[in-house]
C-alpha cells in the first residue's frame, strides 16, 4: 500500500488514528497515576513515555489536546506537581487498557478497573501495586506543541522502584524478565523478548560488516 499525504488526509478518522499511531512501531505501555486536590485518584494508560536524560533523570510524555475533552491527568499534575509512571505487564493488560475510557473526574480508574493504589515511602501520588517498575515523578515543565495543540510533559524521577530480578548482565535492565509489555496503535499489546545484547559501540570495535568477518 502506498499512501500519499492526500490519501492519509482522506482516511476515516478512526482508520487514520489506528495506522498513524501504530506506524512508529511498538512503544512502551505505562500507567500514569495521579491524585486530585480533593483526594480522588486517577489512572490512565499512555504509549508516549520517553527518556529525556539521565542527569537529571528526566522522562517525558505527550498529552493530547487539552481542549477536546477533560484531561484529568494533566489537571492533577498541574495541581499537585507529582505523579507516577508504572510499567504495564501481561497480567494487567486488560485492566490497564480500560483505564483509557473517559470516566468522570469523580470516578477512580484504580477502583473501576481493578487495580490497587499503592503509596510508597516519601511519595504522595498513587503507584500501581501490580506494576513491577514504578517511578515517582516531579513535574518540571509543560511545552506546548503548536502543530497539533498537544503538550509535552517533562518530569524528574524522584524515586524509582525496580525488583532485583530486573537487573541482568552488567546491571542492564532486563524488561523481558519482569514481563513488561509494549503497545502499538490504540489497542494492540505485545510481549517483549530479548533478542541480543551488544557492547557499547566504539568506532575502533565496529565489526567488518562489508566483508562479513
Amino acid at each position: 500500500m502506498h499512501y500519499t499525504k492526500k490519501d492519509i488526509a482522506k482516511l476515516d478518522r478512526i482508520e487514520r488514528l489506528k495506522i498513524i499511531n501504530a506506524i512508529s512501531g511498538v512503544k512502551s505501555a505505562n500507567l500514569i497515576g495521579s491524585i486530585s486536590d480533593t483526594g480522588i485518584t486517577n489512572l490512565g494508560i499512555f504509549n508516549s513515555v520517553f527518556h529525556l536524560g539521565s542527569n537529571p533523570p528526566l522522562q517525558g510524555f505527550v498529552m493530547r489536546p487539552i481542549g477536546e475533552v477533560p484531561r484529568h491527568t494533566y489537571e492533577n499534575i498541574s495541581q499537585s506537581g507529582i505523579y507516577t509512571i508504572n510499567h504495564v505487564n501481561s497480567s494487567i493488560i486488560k485492566r490497564a487498557h480500560y483505564t483509557s475510557a473517559k470516566f468522570d473526574a469523580s470516578i477512580s480508574e484504580f477502583k473501576t478497573c481493578g487495580l490497587t493504589e499503592e503509596y510508597l515511602p516519601g511519595f504522595e501520588a498513587p503507584f500501581v501495586k501490580e506494576s513491577h517498575i514504578k517511578m515517582g515523578m516531579r513535574f518540571q515543565q509543560a511545552i506546548p506543541i503548536p502543530l497539533n495543540d498537544t503538550l509535552m510533559i517533562i518530569g524528574e524521577i524522584e524515586c524509582l522502584f525496580v525488583p532485583k530480578v530486573a537487573f541482568g548482565q552488567d546491571d542492564d535492565l532486563d524488561l523481558e524478565a519482569i514481563d513488561t509489555v509494549g503497545i502499538s496503535g490504540l489497542n494492540t499489546y505485545y510481549g517483549l523478548k530479548k533478542l541480543a545484547r551488544f557492547p557499547y559501540a566504539r568506532v575502533s570495535e565496529v565489526p567488518d560488516f562489508i566483508s562479513g568477518e
